[in-house]
């Protein structure tokens, strides 16, 4: 008789903290997720150390905005713990976006003495207190305790008529189910300009009032006062650490007494932006050390206990969202797939990784666990766990491991240019550093491969914030080019920053590259009067010898370079643009006596960013674009979209090419929307050609290239 023998193998969380019961060793974000009516809801995440947030509930609402609101709607949560530890307060924007952003004139007020059940009021102003005809929206209301009147101020910012936005306030009742007093102006500012999402925190009995400007340069100033509710001073400068736009700050201290969190949403984007400080006047951009399985708009953090953490974890939390925390050194993070109905996760490996020995860990919260069933060996099929949730039936869910190559890059990388080296032997990829909001990356990164499929990082070859003297930001779509000169090899790094181009010098194709110290193209060319001198592409012509550059956005210019690559032979440059479809992303190879000339169509933020092709006899045109000169597209079916900006590699001796492009990434990135450009993943596919030149339409793929 056969003996069924179940391993049950605990998996243990790394690293495991033991929470204090009774003190302030976890965080609770509440948020709400976009401008639709049913996003316009509070939504609770979880945290540990501050850093890495889990949604609960399934980044569903935890309170319905339709019991709570006169509008059907709440946005711009925010969370207080009250004097005496055990009661919370909350208010909201009551609020429905679709009714236009004039449309409000109330606010939710909450209070729980769990965190699960909540007792709320709406105080509509307008009704409430007399001299506010003109009154057009009231936004983003917040608590504090005032300790000297002994009440809970509540402060908001509204706007009358033609006058500014102005921050007011005024003080609750016991019941925190009405305003009691008239509505006061908080904050005073120097130029009378408007002033929204007011967040104050208490730094050694200091008040530190950050809040949005919207005239002038909006962004995110502090005022500072020995009184909470009056005699504010700002201070000089803003202190979000982005270009972006942003709205919706919100201060938490770290519990480790480590300094504090200042946050932001970067609404243009869809992002949010994490900085600390321990002074609340320097602040350090710490996004890479945050992560969040949702997309978070203008919320709040409070700090909780471990007891409160754990009630939340009973009620809310899902098998799923622990199950997505899954990690390995062989799993790409950014490649994982969830299907709730089946309790199935996909994971992609890397190459090279040993599917028998590889042993997943999870992030773990008090109150729940995740053990193995069975033995640990992917290499046979899928593994199951038992998933255990306090006060909840346990699920059993299974685990895929797959390896597939593409992306190729570990990480968010975008505009891909690859190059063979023959001083090395080996291939080359320089992308543009994805995965900052409004694509602000300031450095470039080079990696390098034996075989176009195992890839190392070989650190950073450009930084313009510390390399570049007249470009800090905006770091695109690099290209290089090998050459031998007197015997030894030199390599030309063209680049943008800043909506320029420029160029720098190395002696290994690793670099490091030094700029030559101004910009190469700094100006639109003569008749173009709309887009950007972006995307170079270099291009050695192996007929006559020369090189060229090729760049543009909205049009395609070209030109030869000079003997010394250093600039433009003048009298060489041609606007060659296609046609309409061209946007960006030139890229330029010549096989079997033709000239093939590719291009991105429409912008990188769309599922339908896609490369087309056409053929020329020169390397300066004209460009013939032939009737069906698809190159890559977007796949629905094998869920890939934004396939786009690529290069193109010929294996050395062969026939044998390669696409090499970026696409969103998979398969988080067609569900955030525009921001979906901002996170873009590299991935190489076989190119093939039809027998009379024509390029055969590739298929993208999760595959992608073995050799």
């Amino acid at each position: 008789m056969k003996r069924l023998v179940i391993f049950l193998v605990t998996i243990i969380l790394a690293p495991t903290t033991l929470l204090a019961a009774n003190s302030d060793s976890a965080y609770l974000f509440v948020y709400f997720t976009g401008n639709r009516k049913s996003e316009e809801a509070v939504r609770y995440a979880i945290s540990t150390d501050g850093y890495r947030f889990r949604s609960l509930h399934n980044n569903e609402p935890v309170i319905s905005s339709a019991v709570i609101s006169s509008t059907g709607g709440v946005r711009d949560p925010h969370i207080l713990r009250g004097q005496d530890g055990k009661t919370f307060y909350m208010v909201v924007t009551d609020m429905v976006s679709a009714n236009g952003w004039n449309s409000n004139r109330a606010m939710v007020l909450l209070k729980s003495t769990d965190l699960i059940n909540w007792k709320s009021a709406v105080v509509n102003i307008q009704q409430r207190f007399s001299g506010n005809d003109s009154l057009l929206r009231v936004w983003a209301p917040q608590t504090i305790y005032d300790k000297k009147a002994g009440k809970y101020m509540v402060y908001w910012s509204m706007k009358h008529g033609q006058d500014a936005d102005k921050i007011y306030y005024a003080y609750a009742n016991n019941d925190f189910t009405d305003l009691v007093t008239e509505p006061k102006q908080l904050y005073f500012s120097p130029n009378n300009g408007a002033c929204i999402d007011g967040d104050i925190v208490e730094k050694d009995n200091r008040y530190y009032l950050f809040f949005k400007t919207e005239d002038g340069h909006p962004g995110i100033r502090v005022a500072v006062s020995d009184s909470v509710n009056g005699g504010y001073q700002l201070r000089p400068g803003e202190v979000q650490q982005t270009q972006n736009p942003v709205e919706g700050s919100g201060v938490f201290k770290l519990n480790n007494n480590e300094g504090y969190i200042l946050m932001y949403d970067m609404y243009t984007t869809g992002k949010y932006q994490f900085t600390k400080s321990k002074d609340l006047q320097h602040f350090e951009v710490v996004d890479k050390e945050v992560s969040m399985d949702f997309q978070p708009r203008h919320g709040t953090v409070m700090p909780i206990t471990a007891t409160e953490l754990s009630r939340l974890v009973s009620k809310y939390a899902t098998a799923a969202g622990f199950m997505g925390t899954i990690h390995d050194p062989g799993i790409r993070k950014l490649n994982i797939t969830m299907d709730t109905l089946q309790r199935t996760v996909q994971v992609m490996v890397k190459p090279g990784t040993d599917l028998k020995r590889m042993q997943p860990m999870f992030q773990l919260v008090p109150g729940v666990s995740i053990t193995r069933i069975g033995k640990s060996d992917f290499s046979k099929g899928a593994v199951d766990y038992k998933v255990s949730i306090k006060g909840r039936p346990a699920e059993t869910w299974s685990v895929k491991a797959v390896a597939n190559n593409n992306t190729v890059l570990d990480g968010f990388y975008a505009d891909p240019d690859v190059l063979y080296s023959a001083k090395t032997g080996k291939y080359y990829i320089y992308p543009t550093s994805d995965g900052f909001a409004g694509w602000s990356g300031t450095y470039f990164k080079c990696f390098s491969s034996p075989d176009l499929v195992t890839w190392k990082d070989e650190g950073k070859v450009l930084d313009l914030e510390t390399d570049v003297t007249w470009a800090h930001g905006k770091a695109w779509a690099p290209c290089i080019i090998e050459r031998k000169e007197g015997g030894a090899y030199k390599y030309y790094y063209y680049y943008t920053g800043e909506q320029k181009i420029g160029l720098a010098i190395g002696d290994d194709p690793k670099g490091p590259f030094k700029d030559i110290g101004y910009p190469l193209i700094d100006k639109h060319p003569a008749g173009v009067n709309r887009g950007q001198e972006i995307d170079p592409e270099v291009f050695h012509d192996p007929v006559s010898n020369k090189y060229f550059l090729y760049w543009g956005n909205g049009y395609m210019a070209a030109a030869e370079l000079s003997d010394d690559m250093r600039s433009l032979k003048e009298g060489t440059l041609q606007l060659i643009t296609p046609d309409k479809t061209f946007r960006e992303g030139t890229t330029v190879f010549y096989r079997n006596g033709k000239y093939y000339f590719l291009w991105s169509e429409n912008d990188t933020r769309s599922e339908d960013y896609r490369v087309r092709y056409g053929t020329a006899d020169s390397p300066l045109g004209p460009i013939h674009v032939p009737a069906n000169n698809m190159v890559i597209a977007k796949d629905t079916v094998a869920g890939i979209y934004g396939t786009g900006h690529n290069s193109i590699i010929q294996v050395s001796g062969k026939d044998e090419w390669y696409i090499v492009y970026h696409r969103f990434n998979y398969p988080n990135g067609i569900h955030w929307g525009r921001a979906a450009g901002y996170s873009r993943e590299v991935c190489i596919d076989r190119m093939y050609f039809n027998e009379d030149g024509s390029i055969r339409e590739v298929v993208p793929t999760h595959k992608g290239i073995t050799r």
